[in-house]
């Protein structure tokens, strides 16, 4: 049976897009909220980072742009690398409402916790999407 029939090939590929369809919903609702929500997400923002409203609606139109490069072939290994980064530089946003979990009455305690061990997730599943999605069924990257 050729590697491409083969059905962890096939069960991998079906991971793979799935895990893309969320990637693509995660950054695309979560880029517009940046604009329809701006003053809730600018209090995430932590005060040593200048000018809150405009990081929101940069970090905003990014999250949209890489949502879009991933629905070309052409772009989406550029869009996959580029909203690796994007997570990695809004953590301070992350760890800045866990610390201050009081200011955030409406968003419940476990939620912030859960967030990070999620942001890890997140960051690991585009990595692995960026790497062509070859992860092994157990987990183990191959090369």
């Amino acid at each position: 049976m050729p590697a491409a029939e083969h059905p962890s090939a096939r069960t991998r590929q079906r991971l793979a897009r799935a895990a893309l369809a969320f990637v693509f919903a995660w950054f695309a609702l979560g880029g517009a909220a940046h604009f329809l929500f701006t003053q809730a997400e600018m209090r995430i923002v932590p005060p040593w980072i200048p000018w809150p409203r405009a990081a929101v609606l940069v970090s905003g139109a990014f999250e949209l742009l890489g949502a879009a490069g991933l629905l070309f072939r052409s772009t989406r290994g550029a869009a996959l690398w580029g909203l690796f980064a994007l997570t990695l530089a809004v953590t301070p946003a992350n760890v800045h409402m866990l610390e201050r979990a009081a200011d955030f009455p409406a968003v419940p305690y476990w939620a912030l916790v859960l967030r990070l061990p999620f942001q890890g997730f997140l960051l690991w599943l585009l990595w692995w999407l960026a790497r062509g999605g070859r992860a092994r069924a157990s987990g183990i990257i191959a090369p």
